[in-house]
């Protein structure tokens, strides 16, 4: 007779452990201790087997047929539920391991050997911390769309729309890492792409004005601050390079008699080496400078230790200082002053001004084709800008 609730609440302990039967195979294990104890009797492959299915009342009657059944049906099918069940345990200790920290850390090295820049690294790292506070803990297979959501809502509400973007990007790449590698199925940050309020796009403030410019320049080289400082918004001016790229910038990088800077891939932001033609000015700023940070690694180091580069904000705290604010002239703004001026002008290629400002072309082919381009008419569009970078200088 199949039991019942009322039956297995009046069972009594023995001095010895005993069955009470239900049906195909479930029963109850009676121990001197009280406790009572699904188990389910089957036979596969010619053998008899016994599953545990957990203790009463917290395993209920009917809770003990449903998985009686589940078993059976597996059974049908030749697998063994005590195996299956080993098996779902080893997945769940597995997964519990597998949280985003983790893979986040296996993401975060992979970027490293692929000899990702220090910014880029720092920028998944930040973002990584920002992901970590709500849901690192958690295994990568538990995160859902809507609690990745609540995060970037998070940053949304402090008005940082780009990094909110930014954020469900880093976090899609954690994911993607871990679905090739076999740790997760899906990227549900795929489902959020338009669920962002998308950010205003704000353009650095630039100078294009010539006549404003020249007196953007003679502020400049009247600056009384560190020369240093000085010297490095010359040669932004002049070299119309990303500010990154002046600031970390080393001696060893400079070849004075073909009047070459060479910067290798690793620093550049599209990660490919870039060569910068050096005009007679720009050769004149490099010799003053030698008699300040020669003997160091930077061309500008940092005033508190000659082993790190300038900080990020000298060159446009400098700006500041001259009167310009952040919505008039930053320090990035040089390479549109120089894109501007130098379309305007139609002396040159606009290609040749693209490559000049080591933007990458999206074409592939186009891209291997133009690679070694350009080059002479660089080097005459150095000299020209440099020249006409004097002339806007001179007062008028």
């Amino acid at each position: 007779m199949p039991l019942t609730d009322n039956q297995i609440r009046n069972l009594k302990p023995k001095e010895k452990p005993y069955k009470v039967s239900d049906f195909e195979g479930l029963f109850l294990l009676v121990t001197p201790a009280g406790s009572k104890l699904w188990n389910l009797k089957y036979r596969l492959f010619g053998k008899e087997k016994k599953l545990s299915l957990g203790a009463y009342p917290a395993i209920s009657l009917a809770q003990a047929r449903k998985f009686k059944d589940e078993a059976r049906a597996l059974i049908a099918q030749e697998i063994d539920p005590s195996e299956a069940k080993q098996e779902a345990k080893r997945a769940k200790r597995e997964s519990q391991g597998n949280t985003f920290a983790k893979i986040g850390v296996a993401f975060l090295e992979k970027q490293r050997k692929e000899g990702k820049s220090k910014a880029t690294l720092d920028k998944t790292t930040y973002h990584l911390k920002l992901a970590n506070a709500d849901f690192g803990r958690k295994p990568i297979t538990e995160i859902t769309a809507p609690m990745i959501l609540r995060t970037l809502r998070k940053q949304e509400a402090k008005g940082n729309h780009e990094t909110a973007h930014r954020l469900r990007a880093r976090i899609g790449s954690v994911f993607r890492y871990a679905v090739a590698s076999g740790l997760a199925e899906t990227d549900p940050t795929y489902a959020l792409k338009d669920a962002l309020i998308r950010p205003t796009r704000v353009h650095r403030a630039a100078i294009t004005d010539p006549k404003a410019l020249g007196a953007l320049l003679r502020e400049i080289g009247g600056f009384d601050g560190q020369a240093t400082t000085r010297i490095g918004l010359q040669l932004l001016a002049l070299t119309a390079q990303r500010p990154g790229e002046i600031r970390h910038a080393k001696w060893e990088e400079f070849d004075f008699q073909e009047k070459i800077w060479s910067l290798p891939a690793a620093k550049m932001k599209m990660r490919r080496d870039h060569n910068v033609p050096l005009p007679d000015q720009a050769i004149a700023l490099l010799d003053e400078l030698r008699m300040i940070t020669g003997n160091g690694e930077y061309l500008f180091p940092s005033l508190r230790s000659w082993q790190r580069p300038m900080s990020e904000n000298t060159l446009n705290a400098a700006l500041r200082r001259m009167g310009y604010a952040g919505d008039e002239m930053t320090a990035h703004g040089f390479r549109a002053s120089f894109s501007t001026l130098a379309n305007e002008s139609g002396l040159w290629n606009p290609d040749a001004i693209e490559a000049a400002l080591a933007h990458v072309e999206r074409n592939e082919v186009r891209k291997a084709y133009n690679r070694g381009l350009y080059w002479d008419e660089r080097v005459r569009l150095a000299d020209w800008w440099a020249g006409y970078l004097d002339d806007m200088r001179k007062p008028t």
